[in-house]
Formats: structure tokens, sequence, C-alpha cells
């Protein structure tokens, strides 16, 4: 059983307003093992949502839609799913006096262009809307040939677009429908595995034949401002079925892979960080020049308890760093992009937080000389201060939040106990 997902509105094919239904209907049906395997979008066209209903009932055994069943002349919906279905539309008198009594419960009349929301294709039921105007559409379609192949009927189940409305129709009325049709069920879950450290191309040269087709578990990967995302998919008859079947596909990532993971399902970079922190019972502050304050920004989030966090500084002049030194701590020259900076910014904050690591992030320099650009680290504790230096060649939008990254992960494989200089030298992020 696979399912297909119809956005409907014009608002989402113009990118006005961001398509979330779909994505909240995508994990909802995969938590009930129902993979999907088609997401459409379709703007206000009678003509276009009936050419696509028709040939989402023949592709897919469930077709969802969303949007497009308010009272205005520009909600198609209901038309659209009845000429895709061969019937015609009649007006279920409950539905209408349900509309009325809502309107009435607030003080209102009803408008009479609403009655228009309780026109069901024949043969459909009406989904229950506990919380708005608009009746769902559930309805059974028989299929081409379905008599010669055995093919079971389309599952169509069609829902306002307010998100409120929809997840409470889904839970108390779609949810329960799909489960009674399916008393077998399969179940599917993922488990995600965050890497930072290399290229896509590189990481999947790590793990021969984890990521080709077929395979099951199966293993994918995303990009997302430099993160990679391993995703492992298991299908079971339980999420413990699941669970069994992703494990040695998971060891064999973690043993390949090493400290190149930094985090797994909803961790962050700085999450990882601050769990280390606790572990070493040690804080760290931080002093940023060109990341924009995202280091600091993200300890602060991530420190929830208060103790791994002692202070930070963003510069955006070289200035206002000189300004804030001492006398005594002033240097003869100092250049912004220099890995004297970033050594000056980990020592000073250390010192005057009294943290056992201080973080320091020199500036990037000016735009346009992409060629020469450098991200300069330096990580001082009260033994040492190591400092390193980066490319930053990457695209412009994402150039900061990997540098912050860039830093972050410094901090991470030294309270790790791993080997900062190997492990970028290896993978040749360092210079």
């Amino acid at each position: 059983m696979r399912a297909e997902i119809l956005a409907i509105g014009d608002e989402l094919i113009t990118g006005q307003r961001l398509d979330t239904n779909t994505q909240w209907l995508s994990e909802r049906l995969v938590e009930l093992g129902i993979p999907v395997a088609f997401h459409t979008t379709m703007g206000d066209c009678l003509e276009d949502q009936v050419t696509t209903l028709r040939a989402a009932i023949q592709r897919a055994e469930v077709v969802i839609l969303t949007g497009g069943l308010g009272p205005t002349a520009d909600d198609l919906t209901r038309a659209a799913v009845a000429a895709a279905t061969d019937t015609r539309l009649l007006r279920d008198q409950r539905e209408v006096e349900r509309i009325r009594a809502l309107f009435a419960s607030r003080g209102r009349d009803m408008p009479a262009s609403n009655a228009g929301q309780a026109d069901l294709p024949a043969g459909s039921m009406a989904i229950p809307n506990p919380h708005g105007t608009a009746p769902g559409i559930e309805l059974q379609v028989p299929r081409a040939d379905s008599q010669h192949t055995g093919r079971p009927p389309c599952l169509l189940f069609a829902l306002p677009g307010v998100p409120a409305e929809m997840f409470a129709m889904w839970l108390a009325s779609v949810e329960p429908a799909l489960r009674a049709a399916r008393p077998n069920r399969q179940t599917i879950r993922h488990h995600r595995v965050h890497c930072f450290g290399v290229g896509e191309s590189q990481l999947e040269a790590l793990l021969p034949d984890l990521i080709r087709r077929g395979r099951e578990p199966s293993v994918g990967i995303t990009v997302s401002k430099a993160v990679l995302t391993l995703r492992v998919t298991a299908t079971g008859q339980d999420e413990a079925d699941c669970l069994r079947a992703m494990r040695p596909t998971l060891a064999i990532l973690r043993e390949k892979l090493g400290t190149l993971i930094f985090g797994e399902e909803e961790d962050r970079m700085e999450d990882a960080v601050i769990r280390l922190l606790e572990k070493n019972r040690a804080q760290v502050a931080v002093a940023e020049w060109g990341s924009g304050g995202r280091v600091c920004r993200w300890l602060v989030a991530a420190d929830r308890r208060g103790s791994c966090w002692a202070g930070g500084l963003v510069f955006s002049k070289l200035e206002q760093f000189l300004t804030w030194l001492q006398p005594t701590e002033l240097p003869v020259r100092l250049e912004p992009d220099s890995s004297g900076l970033a050594t000056q910014l980990a020592e000073t904050v250390r010192e005057r937080t009294g943290a056992a690591y201080g973080l320091g992030i020199a500036a990037l320099p000016p735009a346009g000389r992409e060629r020469t650009e450098r991200l300069h680290v330096a990580l001082a504790s009260a033994e040492r201060t190591h400092h390193f230096r980066f490319h930053t060649a990457t695209h412009p939008a994402i150039r900061r939040h990997r540098s912050a990254l860039q830093a972050l992960n410094v901090l991470r494989l030294t309270l790790a106990g791993g080997s900062v200089e190997a492990r970028n030298r290896q993978h040749n992020s360092l210079e």
C-alpha cells in the first residue's frame, strides 16, 4: 500500500505559503507503515485538479488531499473529487444544519455560500470537523481493471487546509480508518545519524555498499548547512522489529565513521559539545569574530542546566576587541584575519572568565576574496593553546554557519579526546 498527498492552493504554488501539511501527513503515514510515494502540489484550477486526482487514484492506494474545502469560488476540491470519480455532488442536510449551528454558537447567521460546504460526492461519507465549517470527505474509489487484477479500491480522504482542523480530523477519523484497512500493517521507522567534517561523496566512499538501492535497511544521505545526515530506514512488524533490523547497520556506521559522527536523531553539534563539557565538568567561554555570534547563541540555548557556559563576546570590528583589552594585553600588531587574533581572543576570554576552555574565532577576509578566505580557530586551556586554520570554500549563504560548526567541532573533538589535527588532515579541511 502506497500513498500520495495532494496539497491544493494557489498560495502554495506561488510560494506565498509554506506547505507544512504535507510534511506532517507524511510523518503520520510512515508511522502507520504506509510509505508515501508522491507529493503533489497544485493550484486552484479545476481541470488540473481533476487530471491530477485521476492519476493519483490509479497509482496510489491511499490519496489524501488538503485544502480547497472552503466556501468561496476558488475552493474546488469537492467538485474535483466528484469529476475525477465520475460522481455527482449531493447536499448533506445534516452537515448544513451543523454548519448553521456552528455559526449560531458564534452569534452569527450562516452565509448562503457556506451551505455549499455540505456538498459531498455521491457514495462518500462526511469526515466530522469539530473546529470548523468544512467537513472532510472519505470515499472508496474503484480503480481501472480492478476486477481482473484484484487491485483494491483507492481510499481517498479530503481534509481542510487549516492545520488545526486537519490535525484533529486526522486523529479522530482518518487514522482509525487507515488502521482498520490494514489490520496486518507493517511498521516503518527511521533513525538519523549526523556527521560533520567531510563532503557527501567522501562520506559515501567510507561506507561501501551501505548506500546501494534495494538494501534493507536502506541508508540515505542528505545535506543541510554542511551537516550530513545518514537516514537508516527499516520495515518490520512493529517498532521493536525495526530497531532489531537497524542495529547491525548502525553499528557499522559508528565503527566506520567514528568521530565524524557528532550525534543522532535530534542532536545538534552544540548538544554534543554541552554533553562532553558536562562529562568533563568543564566550562567554555567564547569570543567570536566573523561567525555572527552563532556559537555563543547555540551554546547558551543548549546549556539547559547552566553549568557549562562561562560567557561570550561577539565582535564585528577589530576596534571593539582592542577597546575591551587591558593596556597590558594590547598587541603590537593584530590583523582581523590572522591566527594571532584567534589566539588572543581564545586566551583573553578564558583568562577573564576563568573557564577551562577559551574558544576564539577570527574574522574572515572581506567579501570578494574567496580564494584567500580562511577561518582561524584557537582553543585555549590552562596547558596550551591550539590553533587551527580552515578553508572556507563553500556557498556564501552558509559560510558563517559552516564556520561556526567548524569552531564547535574543534572543541568537540578535543573534549572527546581525539586528535583534531589528524582528523582534519585526513579529510583535507585543515591547513
